[in-house]
């Protein structure tokens, strides 16, 4: 009788069958609960870290475009009817062409030699919902040359996303600072370039007044080649003169 009773305890020293499927009901849930959260952890930690390289890679953006403009060259070109101008325009979208600024700066710092400069292009163009600002270069052959036979080359991607990306430019008139949507067949430089960049969903500004200063702004007179020292003490030139198709950005 000992002997049954001993057997019978035996028996039921294990876990039953429900036990156990309760027991692995409540590590599924565990399981679940606990991949969710490591997913949700890295999802907002992967938004947050893409966030951040996006505004380090805009700052840098802004940067370069900075020392593009801030070392644009008052040189001339040869214009397509043989005309002369000086060696920067900024042309809209129109049709299959993007939108483009191309002008001529210093390749490197401090180099006062024309055989040194650069052709830039800045073009923004579309990619289905997604806009990009590209950096192209070419070295410029001098004035002698036409923007369209320098083929810029080595592209690189400033600005992308889905924004709006769009530039104008600022000049001098009599009633003070006015901002224009285009420059062609100037014969002055732009005084400030402003980059202005809008979310496309929000509408938002992420830049506000983001102005690049052009600083080849002496008087045309210091250009020839009899210039003498004095003309840098010459009244600043009143940037009036506009081109017929030109309209100032309200």
């Amino acid at each position: 009788m000992r002997r049954q009773t001993t057997q019978a305890r035996d028996g039921c020293g294990g876990f039953t069958l429900i036990e156990v499927l309760a027991a692995l009901a409540i590590a599924s849930v565990i399981i679940l609960a606990s991949t969710a959260l490591i997913h949700n952890v890295a999802l907002f930690f992967d938004r947050g870290t893409r966030g951040a390289a996006d505004a380090e890679r805009v700052v840098l953006a802004v940067e370069r475009l900075a020392g593009d403009f801030g070392s644009a060259r008052f040189v001339s070109r040869r214009t397509e009817d043989g005309s002369a101008a000086v060696a920067f325009t900024a042309e809209q979208a129109t049709g299959e062409r993007p939108a483009r600024i191309v002008f001529v700066g210093t390749a490197r710092a401090g180099s006062p030699s024309l055989a040194d400069d650069d052709l830039i292009s800045l073009a923004i163009e579309q990619d289905g919902e997604v806009e990009r600002l590209v950096r192209r270069r070419a070295a410029w052959p001098g004035p002698r040359a036409r923007f369209e036979d320098v083929t810029p080359q080595d592209p690189v991607v400033l600005i992308e996303g889905k924004l709006d990306i769009s530039f104008v430019f600022g000049r001098v008139t009599p009633d003070g600072l006015a901002w224009y949507a285009s420059w062609v067949g100037e014969r002055v430089l732009p005084r400030y370039v402003r980059l202005m960049l809008r979310d496309r969903a929000t509408g938002a500004d992420l830049l506000g007044e983001a102005d690049l200063v052009v600083r080849a702004n002496a008087p045309a007179a210091c250009g020839r080649a009899d210039a003498a020292l004095g003309c840098l003490a010459a009244p600043p030139v009143v940037q009036a003169d506009m081109v017929d198709d030109e309209r100032p950005v309200r």
